[in-house]
């Protein structure tokens, strides 16, 4: 018989035995995806094959979208692993603000690509908080979860897998501690310890490319107390284990590709995925386990994601830069791209953008070192970026839909563009200046619909505003971070004001 030792390393063996060849390109990503029979369910109904599925695999296609760009620009979207590979950016803990900004270059890529949210930043900034805090964790409470999870990152950019994060829990009654919760799984917890892993029940909500990603990261979502402890874990769980359900979430016009065509979506091609995810005894192996009970730790873990996850939201210029470029061309197909009107907005759409962008990267170059030798970005300037990004793309949208007009929300179908009365009407009244085909003009502003109030609205609007923290978590950082008594020094001293002391 086995000793426990080796049952357990079997164990956590195992959950690796189907990522032996690394992922190389968007095939591979796509294929290995197959045949997990996964727990899903989407409008009431189980999905038998995730990747078959017409309203579904938009979402997988934007996450392959990152896998063709590090074939095609290795140096900006892969790097360097092990003696002779390389693994996706996606999996690489940064370690120089260099590092940084060659992340936030190729999220703002990667957006431009694909128009829509492509769902691998989560994982990437969950990677990152762990490598520092667990680090802490180990010289704080004299644990080895570090050594454990560098393992697990090791094995996991050697396979070049997917990994997912999963943070926000449901909460349930927001004036409660998880411990005081009349249901205590509101919050992911741990139900269950034996000695070769641990058992978790609760639930993670609005998990970004959940069912697209191979391995799902739970961290806790708020600071924790003392008689919080059981709430205290962090865990690498393979996305098709066992007790995990998913149960994924609508967005408008999700279904337009099946039941109006390609042209009605927008854009077909790519789009976002969130899902409620269903934890009933999942089974976490030691291995695995990179925090189990170290409430005091829960807080710093909760700050350093943000600070990663905040600045990526650079993608959201990206996804400006389509939107820009799309209005810029609705302008032209209506022959008014020089009127002085047009272009002011247009100029506002790009310095509102560009704001984002500068703070982002600017929070990289001034980018402060943990003890595990991985960087962060600076706290301020990242919450001050995700705060801009709360507002701007919002207003970005407006000025678009004012360019794009009220077509944008009352064209006809693509059905009746191809019925044989209706067609030749559309065709006809619908035309901007001479040499615009109708068909062009109707594809960019269905191009607008789809990013300000269609289904990739979702990660450019209301993803901008809940994401990685609502508004007012920023302001009560920025708080924290503003320096407000020094700020009062230099203006006492400039205007002669001086301590009492002094008189």
């Amino acid at each position: 018989m086995a000793s426990s030792k080796q049952a357990t390393q079997q164990s956590a063996d195992a959950l690796w035995k189907d990522f032996s060849h690394p992922l190389t390109s968007a095939q591979d990503y796509i294929n290995s995806l197959r045949g997990r029979r996964l727990n899903v369910f989407f409008r009431g109904e189980p999905v038998e094959e995730p990747v078959d599925d017409p309203v579904i695999f938009p979402s997988i296609n934007a996450m392959a979208e990152t896998y063709r760009l590090a074939c095609e620009q290795q140096d900006l979207a892969s790097v360097p692993v092990g003696n002779t590979g390389r693994t996706s950016r996606f999996l690489h803990v940064p370690v120089t603000p260099a590092d940084l900004a060659a992340k936030h270059e190729m999220q703002r890529e990667l957006g431009r690509r694909t128009g829509t949210c492509f769902q691998r930043c989560v994982g990437l900034d969950a990677i990152s908080a762990c490598h520092s805090i667990t680090f802490d964790t180990d010289q704080t409470c004299g644990t080895s979860y570090h050594p454990r999870f560098l393992a697990f990152l090791t094995r996991a950019q050697a396979a070049n897998v997917v990994i997912g994060g999963a943070m926000t829990d449901p909460k349930g009654d927001r004036s409660r501690a998880p411990h005081q919760q009349t249901d205590p799984d509101m919050f992911l917890h741990v139900v269950r310890r034996e000695e070769d892993g641990i058992y978790v029940s609760g639930a993670k909500m609005h998990q970004t490319g959940a069912i697209n990603s191979h391995w799902l990261l739970v961290m806790p979502t708020m600071r924790l107390t003392e008689a919080d402890r059981d709430w205290a874990v962090v865990g690498a769980v393979r996305a098709d284990s066992p007790g995990l359900t998913y149960i994924l979430g609508r967005q408008t016009n999700d279904t337009r590709s099946v039941d109006g065509g390609s042209l009605d979506a927008g854009n077909a091609g790519f789009a976002g995925q969130e899902a409620l995810i269903v934890f009933d005894r999942v089974f976490i192996p030691h291995e695995h386990v990179f925090m189990d009970g170290e409430w005091q730790m829960a807080s710093s873990l909760v700050e350093r994601f943000t600070t990663y996850h905040r600045s990526s939201y650079v993608c959201k210029t990206g996804l400006g830069d389509v939107l820009i470029g799309a209005a810029a061309e609705a302008a032209s197909q209506n022959g008014v791209e020089n009127a002085s009107h047009i272009r002011d907005r247009l100029v506002e759409m790009t310095h509102l953008n560009e704001t984002v962008y500068s703070s982002c990267v600017a929070g990289a170059y001034r980018a402060l070192k943990a003890p595990s030798g991985a960087v962060y970005n600076d706290p301020m300037l990242s919450n001050v970026a995700k705060h801009n990004v709360t507002r701007f793309p919002f207003e970005i949208a407006r000025l678009a839909q004012d360019i794009a007009g009220g077509l944008v929300a009352t064209m006809p179908s693509e059905r009746d563009l191809l019925n044989n009365v209706t067609g030749p009407l559309i065709r006809k009244f619908l035309k901007g200046r001479d040499g615009v085909d109708t068909v062009d003009r109707m594809r960019i502003l269905r191009l607008i619909e789809n990013m300000t109030i269609g289904r990739n609205a979702v990660g450019y609007l209301t993803e901008s505003l809940h994401g990685a923290g609502s508004p007012q978590a920023q302001r009560v950082q920025i708080a924290r971070a503003m320096e407000i008594e020094s700020k009062r020094a230099f203006a006492r001293n400039l205007a002669g004001v001086r301590p009492k002391a002094e008189e």
